[in-house]
Formats: C-alpha cells, sequence, structure tokens
C-alpha cells in the first residue's frame, strides 16, 4: 500500500450509556504478542470491571484481525469495535473497551452502537497519522531557481522539511513515491537544469501537524 492510517500516540475516550461507563484505551502495536500484551495490561487495570472487550489490527493489509467479547453477548462487543478500526482505515493499532455496568440492560443493539461509539471516542482522543510511502529528496540550486522550486512544491502540497543558504541552495521535501518522477521533471525543466539531487532516500513517513515523522 501507497499509504495507510496509523496511531501515532495512543489515546483514551469514555462514553456512558444508561449509567454504564465505558472506556476505550487505545495503542500502536506491531505484533499481535504486543497486542496480547496490551490487553492483559488493560485487563490488570481495570480489574473490577465487568468486562474488558478488545479488537486489534495488524499488518499493511490487516493480515491479523482478533476481537473478544469477554463476556459480553457474542458479536455485541469485539466484532463491532473491529468493524470501527477496520472502517476507519486504521492499521497496527489495539483497543480494549473498558465496561462498568450500571445496573441497565442495553440491549443487542444498545451494545453494538455503545461498544462502536466508544472506539470512535478513543480514536478521536488519539494522534492518527497517514503513513506514506516515498523518498526523502535533497535538491541543490542557485538563488535564482530557489523561488520556481518553492512555488512547484507548493502546488503539489509539499513541504520543505530543512534548508540551507550558503554559496548555493540545498533543500529537503518529502514525496509520495508515485510523484516522484513529476516532481524531479518539473523542477529540472522549471529551474533549467540547474537543480542538481543530491540525495534520493526511500522512506516511510507521516506528517505530525507540519511536523515530518519517519518510520
Amino acid at each position: 500500500m501507497k499509504e495507510y492510517k496509523i496511531v501515532y500516540c495512543g489515546g483514551e475516550g469514555e462514553i456512558v450509556e444508561k449509567k454504564s461507563r465505558f472506556i476505550a484505551t487505545v495503542k500502536p502495536v506491531d505484533s499481535e504478542e504486543e497486542a496480547s500484551a496490551f490487553i492483559a495490561e488493560m485487563k490488570k487495570k481495570y480489574w473490577d470491571a465487568r468486562h474488558n472487550c478488545s479488537a486489534f489490527v495488524i499488518g499493511e493489509h490487516n493480515e491479523i484481525q482478533r476481537s473478544s467479547d469477554d463476556g459480553e453477548p457474542a458479536g455485541t462487543a469485539g466484532h463491532p469495535m473491529l468493524d470501527v478500526l477496520l472502517g476507519e482505515g486504521i492499521h497496527n493499532t489495539a483497543v480494549v473497551v473498558t465496561r462498568y455496568f450500571g445496573g441497565t440492560l442495553l440491549g443487542t443493539g444498545g451494545l453494538v452502537r455503545a461498544y462502536s461509539k466508544s472506539v470512535q471516542a478513543g480514536l478521536a482522543a488519539s494522534t492518527v497519522l497517514e503513513k506514506k510511502k516515498g523518498f526523502l529528496l535533497a535538491m541543490e540550486t542557485d538563488y535564482s531557481g530557489i523561488g520556481k522550486i518553492q512555488y512547484l512544491l507548493g502546488q503539489r502540497g509539499l513541504l520543505i522539511t530543512d534548508s540551507q543558504y550558503t554559496d548555493k541552495v540545498t533543500v529537503e521535501t518529502l514525496v509520495p513515491q508515485e510523484e516522484l518522477v513529476f516532481v524531479k521533471e518539473e523542477i529540472t525543466e522549471g529551474t533549467n537544469g540547474k537543480t542538481v539531487f543530491a540525495k534520493e532516500e526511500p522512506v516511510a513517513y507521516a506528517f505530525d501537524g507540519k511536523t515530518p515523522v519517519f518510520f
């Protein structure tokens, strides 16, 4: 996949349905073992809760998918939680929804809605980034060419991540892999061949706001 969503920084969200508390804890994970350890940690933390339901997806193509109702009626908790992760296009993420029973039964439909909403609340409290495959591209040009490079990168929505001004100008940007050839062609033509591509390093990256994050 060229790009997909990941949880960069997990979070915790909470909803209340008919006096039952649902606490969703979200965490990025890279393996089934890591996900299982996280689930065990949440069960230990919330040992006094009625249920600690869980779901996780791992892999670029969600090769590993698991869910648990943890005592809730079959299909009312874990699978709806998993559906939210898949529906949001989230990868390499685990979520545990802890329920403190409030004394009122919610019914099958109510449970499905509550667990789904809880995961959505947990994701809303997390930092979700779009991870891409691309290239860290470094360019050297003269002072007459930098304005054109800035303009061309801006037209494509590409940010300059680093720059150095000496007797020449060196700038770096992150380019999605499918755009690399076109970006280089546009810059070469736009600067009349005065740009040297000094580095072309394959990377996996995302942006947290305007700050690049590498994986």
